[in-house]
């Protein structure tokens, strides 16, 4: 049977839409009139080769983590229940609201019906299923413990998800509070000091350096405010165009780890992911070679992935695991020694999945203590632009007052 996605009207005359499983489009309409719905269209699911360059069941947009999360911990308690595959992926589309995750569903569950693995049949969307999932996922089918091996890609899906959040709710307010700020000095340079230093400067007195700089400050906000914000955005999509060339993107990348902070918590991040990556592979199965080189592929810094790359293919030749991330000069020292006591004890996934906590734990401890950090110094930022703008437009006051006097 194949998935196909319709489109009908019901006895009110409102649009249906939805994916049914049949042999045909013709059965399909014929179940759908069975179901007092009159078939507008009836269209087959493709996968993404098959789709070439069209979004129309938005398949190519991947899922996000949530419903990747959700459907593999449904998939994950049907298997473990004794369901056969294609009777766990049927199950799963039907729970399913998004007619777009029903027809992909249905689709892996007729290339299953084919004789395909999971796996295999998972490599139809790479934009949904990533390489780490199917990796995984072929690992627990090879080993006859895919229930299990989907508990533990639900697990990490989840835990993926929550630290991705948390890190985003730690950022929100402090960037809040820096746009906040700089929109009103914007606000007062452009509007407020000028209608105010005009009456010092009709009056004809010599004006305090500070307030000549301030004013100086406010005519250039008000010419060149506009021009200087466009060009701001200008130069960061140069950037992002630029980042599109590897050699250039590399040197960039470089460039940030040098960055004293930036550079610190980049590469923490990587590692973090890196070793909660490397532990989801390795406690399912998946060979140490094959888990390296697709856990760099998550390393978002192109210098650090590299480096594992090269470790890799150590690792492959024969080498420690443990030597060869050392020797990239990229990992923590605390991290190191739990892999090396995990390689000599023979419990290397369990160490790496301790470590890779461990790692995402300091992450959190040092985003906390930024944002900390970030706060009061945006607090302090604001007072001491204020107390300028305050004592630009004090002084010539006090000056005007001493001439009276």
């Amino acid at each position: 049977m194949a998935a196909f996605e319709y489109i009908a009207l019901d006895g009110r005359g409102r649009q249906q839409k939805g994916v049914l499983e049949a042999d045909s489009a013709r059965q399909v309409r014929q179940l759908l009139r069975e179901r007092q719905l009159a078939p507008l269209e009836v269209k087959a699911t493709r996968s993404r080769e098959q789709d070439s360059g069209q979004a129309r069941l938005g398949f190519v947009r991947g899922l996000s983590a949530r419903d990747l999360a959700l459907v593999t911990r449904q998939l994950a308690t049907l298997i473990q229940a004794a369901l056969p595959i294609e009777e766990a992926l049927r199950a799963a589309a039907a729970q399913s609201t998004n007619a777009r995750i029903q027809g992909m569903l249905l689709a892996v569950r007729a290339r299953v019906l084919e004789g395909h693995s999971l796996a295999g049949s998972l490599k139809e969307f790479p934009a949904a299923f990533p390489e780490l999932y199917r990796a995984t996922v072929a690992a627990g089918e090879h080993a006859g413990h895919l229930g299990p091996v989907l508990e533990q890609l639900a697990d990490y899906t989840e835990q993926r998800q929550q630290s991705r959040q948390k890190v985003q709710l730690a950022l929100l307010y402090p960037v809040i509070l820096m746009c906040a700020s700089l929109l009103i000095v914007g606000f007062l340079l452009g509007y407020v000091v000028p209608d105010v230093v005009k009456v010092f400067v009709d009056s004809g007195q010599t004006l305090p350096a500070l307030t000549r700089g301030l004013i100086a400050l406010s005519d250039w906000v008000k010419a060149w405010g506009l021009v200087a914000l466009v060009a701001l955005v200008l130069a960061v999509v140069a950037l992002r165009a630029a980042l599109r060339d590897e050699t250039f993107r590399l040197r960039w990348h470089r460039f940030l780890l040098r960055i004293p902070l930036i550079g610190r918590l980049g590469r923490a991040t990587d590692c973090a992911r890196f070793a909660s990556t490397l532990a989801i592979l390795t406690r399912s199965g998946v060979p140490l070679v094959e888990a390296l080189a697709i856990a760099g592929e998550v390393i978002g810094n192109r210098v650090i992935r590299g480096e594992v790359l090269v470790a890799a293919q150590k690792v492959r030749e024969g080498g420690s695991l443990t030597r060869s991330l050392e020797a990239t000069g990229q990992f923590p020292p605390m991290m190191l020694h739990m892999i090396a006591s995990g390689e000599r004890s023979g419990e290397l996934d369990q160490m790496l999945a301790r470590t890779a906590k461990n790692q995402e734990n300091d992450l959190g401890a040092q985003i906390a203590l930024l944002v900390g950090l970030f706060e009061p110094f945006m607090l302090v930022f604001m007072g001491a632009v204020v107390l300028v703008i305050v004592l630009a437009i004090l002084l010539p006051i006090l000056s005007l007052n001493q001439m009276v006097g």
